[in-house]
């Protein structure tokens, strides 16, 4: 008789969605939808005609790929084809299919391909130091509006098409962890939606219905307000954020040349986001690397212009190279530097086998430039310096401390550091943690010894009693946990049975 051992649902998600990068899996959920309205079409539960939306989806695929290519090229830059094909479907679901049984709609043709191009332009034209500022489908459809030729219709919001939305847009939202941030929308614009259909005389349970299954609110909010590029760093402000839109998206208005409509809501907000992040992109120039363990390896930068960001966030790099595995050219990584120096640093895992951007990091010369995208992350330590705080690293999870540790940053903060590494030779940053005279409880796998400034917890599995012997304050501390997926998840459950009530978490998934 075999034993079946079941796992829960959240880890094996997390596996499956990991080797997909964000862009990949927006790139096939929309495809998915894209087919599945064909498919609804034949069905006659869509009467747009399927020669019109065969033709609609080539024109939005085909100019916007096109377009992107020829404006890069203009720009001398390396066109993003999973971005432009993105966008060329999320222009497909906003615009209605030209309809042909009266004859060639020329405007209206012309309405879908002016959006198509204005859409690949806006990435380049309506940008700040190589960074967009706003979603290019969403600034392709709002001035194609202005010119009269042709409005967004958002016609993807329709009871029949919400069956297989509504699963994609939460797939998207748990892959970049937007879920509360979409909630926040969704709670607020639903609720304005509903209440403004009641008092126009609508029941209660069919207005909530029309809100959720034919407004855009859902598809909205999955593939565009959420877009990582264009939120805010923090996610108190990506939650602001998304109450604005929400009003903006929901209470009706019309300043006469313009009225309200979820691409004009999305602009404003995407306007409001950059003004909270780091504008534009940031040229880094390599300087060297070196070893930090045998198995992990530090890349310091030059940045040409200073980068804003509080200790304990990420930066994630642009990695152009040849023949990129499935998760792509963009990959995050804890800074480890402090604000304050001019230089930026990374430790990265760089053990076999090595992802091709890894290879590509350690492929660098002296003088190589690359592009920084973004900055961001809430794994920031508390405002208040009298906040106590336990750290727990697992393996390379050590680097977001060590910004926190460093210079200023910790300044007379009461720290425990709990460092998890299979051997000694593994403990990366050794000599700088102690710098920091910070306390530092080390478990070594093997039982090896640590470094004599470090506690030695021995080789004992860390659950919550261990835990709560070696930190017995630990339910007055902030705890923070930082490791892959598997270890966060374990040392989260340890800290959570150790009494403590405060934990933030960063997974490493694996690059």
């Amino acid at each position: 008789m075999t034993a079946t051992i079941s796992t829960p649902i959240g880890p094996r998600l997390d596996t499956a969605l990991g080797r997909f990068t964000m862009y990949r899996l927006v790139l096939w959920v929309l495809a998915v939808l894209a087919g599945y309205s064909l498919l609804l079409n034949v069905l006659g539960w869509l009467t747009f005609g399927l020669p019109e939306m065969i033709a609609h989806l080539a024109l939005c695929l085909g100019l916007t790929h096109a377009s992107n290519r020829a404006i890069a090229a203009l720009f001398h830059v390396r066109p993003h084809s999973e971005s432009s094909l993105i966008t060329g479907l999320l222009l497909y679901f906003l615009f209605w299919p030209t309809q042909f049984s009266a004859g060639l709609q020329y405007l209206d043709l012309a309405g879908v391909a002016l959006a198509c191009v204005l859409a690949s332009a806006s990435k380049y034209a309506l940008a700040w130091r190589g960074r967009h500022i706003f979603n290019p489908a969403a600034a392709g459809a709002f001035i194609t509006g202005l010119t009269g030729l042709n409005i967004a219709t958002w016609w993807a919001a329709t009871p029949a098409m919400l069956w297989l939305v509504l699963p994609g847009v939460l797939l998207v939202l748990y892959r970049v962890r937007k879920v509360l941030m979409a909630s926040v929308f969704t709670v607020l614009a639903v609720s304005i939606v509903s209440l403004e259909l009641v008092r126009a005389g609508m029941g209660a349970g069919e207005a909530l219905w029309q809100s959720i299954a034919q407004r855009p609110v859902l598809f909205f909010v999955g593939f565009m307000l959420t877009e990582p590029l264009t939120l805010p760093p923090r996610r108190w402000q990506q939650l602001a954020l998304a109450a604005v839109v929400g009003l903006l998206f929901a209470i009706p208005y019309n300043l006469g040349f313009v009225a309200n409509s979820p691409e004009l809501a999305l602009l404003v907000g995407n306007a409001l986001a950059f003004t909270a992040g780091q504008r534009g992109r940031i040229l880094l120039r390599f300087r060297g690397s070196r070893p930090l363990t045998p198995t992990t390896t530090e890349f310091s930068f030059r940045p040409e212009r200073p980068l804003r960001f509080t200790p304990g966030q990420y930066i994630e790099l642009n990695l152009p190279h040849g023949k990129a595995d499935h998760k792509g050219r963009r990959r995050v990584f804890s800074l480890t530097s402090p604000p304050d120096s001019p230089e930026l640093t990374i430790g990265v895992g760089t053990a076999e086998p090595r992802s091709t951007a890894k290879r590509s990091l350690l492929a660098l010369e002296p003088g190589d430039e690359l592009t920084a995208t973004t900055v961001g992350g809430d794994f920031v330590l508390p405002q208040s310096p009298a906040a106590p705080v336990l750290l727990i690293a697992a393996g390379i999870g050590i680097t977001p401390y060590l910004a926190q540790l460093s210079g200023d940053s910790a300044g007379n903060r009461d720290v425990v550091l709990l460092y998890l590494a299979r051997t000694a030779a593994e403990l990366a940053y050794a000599g700088e943690l102690e710098r920091t005279g910070a306390r530092v409880i080390a478990r070594l796998a093997d039982g090896s010894a640590p470094p004599a400034f470090m506690q030695d917890a021995g080789a004992v599995r860390i659950d919550g009693a261990t835990l709560k012997a070696l930190v017995p304050d630990v339910a007055g501390r902030v705890v923070y946990v930082s490791g892959s997926p598997a270890s966060v998840r374990s040392l989260r459950a340890a800290a959570r049975r150790a009494g403590a009530r405060r934990i933030h978490v960063d997974s490493f998934s694996g690059y």
